[in-house]
């Protein structure tokens, strides 16, 4: 499979065309062409050159991914097209304002000047030559939509092409007309023709599918920032060890087996093995987990994870491409290369609609010659079909929408990167929450302190603030954060010592400090069973306990963890709400999930999750319904890529951000709830203007050939089918302003299409007998899920029980059937 950039694709037929020219190459397999990233993805046994010269046969540019400065490139090109689209619209505005002046202004009583009074010739002349200047400036239509037509493929810069030139060709045609009659002194003549000018029509259906292209192109973003911020994240260099002295080499040198170091707050270069030292590794790079991970000899570190603590040597086990962060690279690169936006509905239409127009004014033309009708009539009835049936308002009806429900969101901290996200969101089935730092804060916190009965919750903190102040681990910090809050003064300890993965030990007044696990501090003090009772309810919690000794005595438990927001349990509860199914996807350890998950009330918990293996759980959802996916670590740009739409939280890695379709600024999980109404109310906007524009085509059309002249006289001059043309487009985006009334934050709307669709969804329990462990349980869940008609299972070994949502009657036999054939027992 290789990766392709694609230049100069303006709509989807440009994308189409490009996948039908490749595909024709002989040894492709398959080609999908991204029209959003502007990238193209073949497989197959053709060498690139030949791919690469089909599309540029097509009319377009490629360049293969991965050559040297060719995604840097892409960008430059990306951005001088933005930067031309504004110059164009720019000075198109400014002449077309001139244009209007000379053609209008005297029906609004402003003055012309006196060389223009009564010289008709003149008012046609600084016309033609106006309207000529912004057909110039915005040549691009006119070559790609003929260019369009030539390889038979019309697109919607073809329209704009035929709607423009028919208005100045026939405005053209006028002025010889005006001035010959002018010439034969036919005043009369003179003052009709006057009237048949429409260049101001022709000027202004460019400068309006100018503003629309622009629009596109801002709203487009730069996907490419996704997998270079990625690479940022790997060190430039790395010290290694060479005849027992440390050298820094470039990374590119760095080779499997060599021995390199990794001091306190740098980060790890590859992906490694630990043979000498210990520390806190924070792997939120890659897991997205806050808290560190121990790490000691023999224990694996990858690449781009950071050493929080104490001096380590590792072997180089996996380099280049091979390490977890350039696999996590090549799933972002390949997820944006493949993912296919939402075919643009008037692009799709654009294809049929162009010859049946092209058609349509033929045809037109044909019959009123046929009837004996005069050359200038039937003229004036073909140029009114093409006329009439301009694009502006099917190719404003989606942008404009989409740029006011981008200022709606913006005002409401939502950003929407693309038109396809504002869709997407409002039809999504499934709602895919990363637990650290969306569902919670990303930061341990203090939450529980229960001393031992001999002691005060302030001896207890004082005591643990002592140990802990000395420590680097983000555990430690949050009960140094704590002690700083409460007004706690630090007291000295002496002879400190860490002891990696398990604890800390100090002695104060000659007296032994511990602090740690319980495994750890069992050592110092004997702990009776009620305290590890009180522990082990914590960390069923999700929270995790940490026990303190002096010399033989427990002073008592301190619980840290990384607490929920605010606003999650009513985001959640909102989303489930609009029948919205909300799962927790994270790489924390089982125990933790389950017990924020039921704190939080979603309805499947999935732990445990590699990077990769978010990405599958993703695929497999989607099989199932519409999903997205909303997270903020590094590990999440995999699965906010595949999904559906991705949501990444504005406080998380810019890489999450940069691989999302959506952003919340302000980190508020209530602003999902917020991105799905408002995509709901866009997309209702959006078939609310195409459905105008087909209707004013569909009504127009027959109007401008002439189809009611012989039944009620009704004849429509080209000027009026310019007018209409314009009313049109004002109407669309009349439409879409609508859009600032919309209320994101609580629309009773979606309630009740809640209350529609869970009369559709039912419970059924079923008590199980043999489940012993969450082995056991992921084994019944599995089978239960994977019946058809089964929305999700909640399945607890501790209660031994299931409860199926289902969204259709299930025979209660089958789920039984299902369950036994795992080897279990339902007893009810």
């Amino acid at each position: 499979m290789e990766q392709y950039n694609v230049i100069g694709m303006s709509c989807a037929s440009c994308s189409a065309r490009v996948e039908k020219a490749v595909s024709q190459v002989k040894g492709v397999k398959t080609c999908s062409v991204n029209l959003l990233t502007n990238s193209m993805t073949v497989e197959g046994t053709a060498d690139s050159v030949s791919i690469i010269n089909a599309v540029k046969n097509a009319g377009y540019g490629a360049t293969l991914k991965g050559e040297k400065n060719t995604t840097e490139k892409a960008d430059d090109i990306e951005d001088m097209q933005s930067k031309g689209l504004l110059k164009r619209l720019i000075f198109s505005s400014a002449f077309l304002l001139v244009l209007m002046y000379f053609s209008m202004g005297h029906m609004v009583g402003l003055p012309l000047p006196k060389f223009f009074e009564h010289n008709h010739i003149a008012m046609g002349l600084i016309q033609l030559l106006l309207s000529a200047i912004i057909m110039v400036i915005n040549q691009k239509f006119f070559v790609s939509g003929f260019k369009g037509l030539i390889h038979k493929a019309p697109n919607m810069d073809t329209l704009v092409a035929l709607g423009s030139g028919a208005a100045f060709v026939y405005s053209t045609y006028a002025l010889f007309a005006m001035t010959n009659a002018q010439v034969n002194g036919d005043m009369d003549r003179v003052m009709y023709f006057m009237h048949q000018f429409y260049f101001e029509s022709a000027a202004m259906i460019l400068t309006l599918i100018t503003v629309g292209k622009y629009l596109e192109a801002r709203s487009k973003g730069k996907t490419t920032n996704a997998i270079k911020s990625l690479m940022k994240l790997s060190p430039k260099t790395a010290v290694v060890i060479k005849d027992n002295k440390e050298v820094e080499i470039p990374i590119e040198q760095l080779k499997k087996g060599d021995i390199f170091v990794v001091r306190a707050g740098e980060n790890i270069p590859v992906d490694g093995v630990i043979v000498e030292g210990s520390s806190a590794v924070n792997q939120g790079a890659l897991t997205g987990e806050s808290i560190p991970v121990d790490k000691t000899v023999g224990d694996t570190v990858s690449a781009a994870t950071i050493n929080l603590s104490g001096y380590i040597r590792c072997e180089a086990v996996r380099v280049g491409e091979d390490t977890t962060l350039a696999q996590i690279i090549k799933m972002v690169s390949d997820a944006s290369a493949t993912k296919a936006p939402i075919a643009k509905i008037a692009d799709k239409v654009s294809g049929v609609f162009v010859p049946t127009v092209m058609a349509i004014a033929i045809l037109t033309a044909i019959v009123w010659a046929v009837v004996g009708q005069s050359a200038g009539f039937v003229l004036a009835r073909a140029i009114s079909v093409l006329v009439i049936s301009c694009p502006c308002a099917l190719g404003l009806a989606t942008p404009v929408a989409v740029m006011v429900g981008n200022g709606v969101g913006a005002k409401n901290g939502i950003l929407y990167k693309t038109a396809v996200s504002l869709e997407t969101v409002g039809k999504v089935d499934y709602a895919v929450l990363d637990k650290t730092g969306t569902i919670t804060k990303g930061e341990p916190v203090v939450t529980d302190i229960l001393p031992c009965e001999d002691f005060t919750e302030t001896e207890l903190l004082e005591m643990a603030y002592a140990l802990e102040c000395k420590s680097e681990h983000p555990l430690s910090k949050a009960i140094t954060k704590k002690a700083k809050e409460e007004n706690i003064s630090q007291r000295e300890v002496k002879d400190f010592k860490v002891v990696s993965g398990n604890g800390i030990t100090g002695i104060y007044n000659n007296k032994n400090l511990a602090g740690g696990n319980l495994n750890f501090v069992s050592k110092y003090a004997t702990i009776d069973n009620s305290a590890i009772q009180k522990a082990q309810s914590l960390a069923e919690q999700g929270k995790t306990p940490l026990y303190f000794t002096l010399d033989n005595n427990l002073l008592g438990i301190i619980a840290v963890a990384d607490v929920i927001k605010e606003d999650s349990k009513k985001a959640i509860k909102d989303l489930k709400d609009m029948g919205i199914n909300v799962v927790m996807l994270t790489g924390d350890n089982e125990r933790t999930a389950k017990a924020i998950g039921r704190e939080v009330g979603v309805d499947t918990v999935i732990s445990d999750v590699l990077p990769d293996g978010k990405e599958k759980e993703i695929q497999k959802l989607k099989a199932k319904g519409k999903v997205a996916m909303v997270g903020d670590g590094i590990n999440d740009a995999p699965a906010l890529t595949s999904a559906d739409v991705g949501i990444a939280i504005g406080a998380g890695s810019d890489i999450a951000i940069d691989s999302a379709d959506i952003v919340l600024m302000k980190s508020n999980l209530s602003d999902v709830v917020g991105a799905v109404r408002l995509g709901k109310a866009t997309l209702k906007n959006i078939y609310e203007n195409l459905f105008w524009a087909f209707i004013y085509n569909i009504a127009g059309i027959p109007l401008a050939a002439g189809v009611f002249i012989p039944l009620f006289g009704w004849e429509l001059n080209p000027m009026f089918g310019a007018a209409a043309m314009s009313l049109s487009s004002f109407c669309v985006v009349a439409n879409a302003l609508r859009l600032n009334y919309v209320n994101i934050r609580k629309d009773k709307k979606y309630i009740k299409l809640r209350n529609k669709k869970e009369k559709k969804e039912m419970e059924k329990t079923l008590k199980i007998q043999g489940m012993m462990c969450p082995h056991c349980e992921a084994h019944v869940k599995n089978a239960l899920e994977g019946v058809d008609g089964v929305v999700s299972a909640q399945v607890s070994h501790e209660k031994g029980t299931a409860v199926v949502t289902l969204n259709k009657e299930i025979d209660t036999n089958l789920l039984i059937d299902v369950v036994e054939k795992q080897g279990y027992k339902v007893i009810s």
